[in-house]
């Protein structure tokens, strides 16, 4: 047999496709050609069985190189990592596991139910999960309320929420529509101190999916419990991880969904897509390497960008979640354009040559409704209503930015001159 016949396991990659120029690029982005297909031939043409023979050696040299890489982005211990399908199922693992955990561990002899606390700005894998399992009574659930004037979420209002049976907070490290960095790390100090005052543990999880390629994530800097990875958010492939502190020395739970062949050390069983986790691996090799160099580029053509909608529609233009009390990562920015036809969808479906967002592109509306993140931060639903997501990348140029403001230059007047009765007929399938 030639060693290229087995290919029921896992058969080879085809090139990728060519992608449209767009600017939502905070949920997807494109891959570099240094992780495409022909860039990484030996991981990408690999058997999916880690077996003992060479291929099988070489697939599992990938994934153990991979493992190394994505630690070394967050300041983690390989062993501390898991691979997963991405940032859904990386969340949904870990709520399963905390309600494990405190039936098995903390409540066989109390029958109560853990307490967790997120915040009300969380992507709707981590939002929906927990209502989900607070519907089905096997947690209680609280979520906690932005303020309006940074955008975050007061740490005093997580900390006022605590329960006896508090077992995880969830926080997101950076917002995906806004861009505003939560105070993560805040968080974690505050409850140390509240916890040791009261004893027991309180896991903490901090989605990190928007924030990673954008500023430095350091988990021994936050001291989080978890962390959400997902790799199509940095230039990876559509695949993600998920950091456990202490896995292997069980000091933080992680109960596994999946049972079958014990790949991922049993806790993610799951034949290995060696080539995507190559790519995931590979990724975070640039962001080690690169990192201010990106973020010193996406600020400024960010930063260019609002001056020149400032330049251009004056008054008119009102930036949601822009604050003098708080950071963003410096890709993001949200916007509305004031103006009764000026709706985020009616703009997107005016635009003829650019691509964005009205808040998180992995949900699917054909209605035109406020975002609840803006709607949390203080925006009035008007404006909200009109909101925009435009989020720029490593490549993104400055002409780029004069075209985008000409196409929506040209998209405002077309809606201005539809007068008070005027209307557009769209239907939108939105793709985080």
């Amino acid at each position: 047999l030639s060693p290229s016949l087995p290919l029921s396991p896992s058969l080879p990659l085809s090139p990728s496709l060519p992608l449209s120029p767009s600017l939502p690029l905070s949920p997807s982005l494109p891959l570099p050609p240094s992780l495409s297909p022909p860039a990484l031939p030996t991981c990408t043409s690999l058997s999916s069985d880690l077996s003992f023979f060479p291929p099988g050696l070489k697939a599992r040299k990938c994934i153990i190189e991979a493992r190394a890489s994505v630690a070394m982005m967050i300041n983690a211990s390989p062993q501390d990592i898991v691979f997963t399908s991405g940032g859904t199922e990386s969340n949904n693992l870990i709520f399963t596991s905390i309600a494990a955990y405190f039936k098995e561990v903390v409540a066989s002899k109390d029958h109560v139910i853990p307490h967790v606390i997120i915040t009300a700005l969380e992507h709707d894998s981590v939002a929906l999960t927990a209502r989900a399992m607070a519907g089905k009574g096997l947690i209680e659930l609280t979520e906690v309320g932005a303020a309006s004037d940074s955008g975050t979420v007061p740490v005093q209002c997580v900390l006022a929420a605590l329960r006896p049976n508090t077992s995880l907070v969830s926080i997101m490290l950076a917002n995906n529509e806004t861009g505003v960095i939560q105070p993560v790390g805040e968080v974690v100090e505050g409850l140390k101190k509240s916890v040791g005052e009261k004893g027991g543990r309180i896991f903490v999880h901090t989605d990190a999916a928007q924030a990673l390629g954008k500023i430095q994530v350091d988990v021994e800097a936050l001291g989080v419990d978890y962390v959400t990875i997902v790799g199509h958010k940095f230039y990876g492939p559509r695949n993600g991880a998920l950091y456990v502190r202490g896995l292997e020395q069980k000091g933080t739970p992680l109960y596994p969904v999946f049972h079958g062949g014990g790949q991922e050390r049993g806790f993610r069983s799951g034949t290995e897509n060696t080539g995507m986790v190559a790519g995931l691996g590979k990724a975070a090799d640039l962001i080690v390497h690169n990192l201010p160099l990106y973020q010193a580029h996406m600020a400024g053509v960010r930063d260019y960008l609002e001056h020149q909608l400032e330049k251009t529609f004056g008054d008119r233009v009102h930036f949601n979640g822009r604050f003098s009390t708080s950071k963003r990562i410096p890709n993001t920015s949200n916007f509305s354009l004031l103006g009764r036809n000026l709706k985020g969808n009616l703009i997107l479906s005016t635009l003829e040559h650019t691509l964005a967002s009205v808040g998180a592109a992995c949900h699917s509306h054909t209605e035109a409704r406020p975002s609840p993140v803006l709607l949390a931060i203080g925006v009035p639903p008007h404006i909200a209503l009109n909101a925009l997501r435009v989020s720029v990348g490593r490549e993104t140029s400055i002409e780029d930015i004069d075209s985008f403001i000409k196409d929506l230059t040209n998209a405002v007047l077309k809606l201005d001159s539809l007068g008070e009765s005027g209307s557009i007929s769209i239907g939108l399938s939105q793709n985080h």
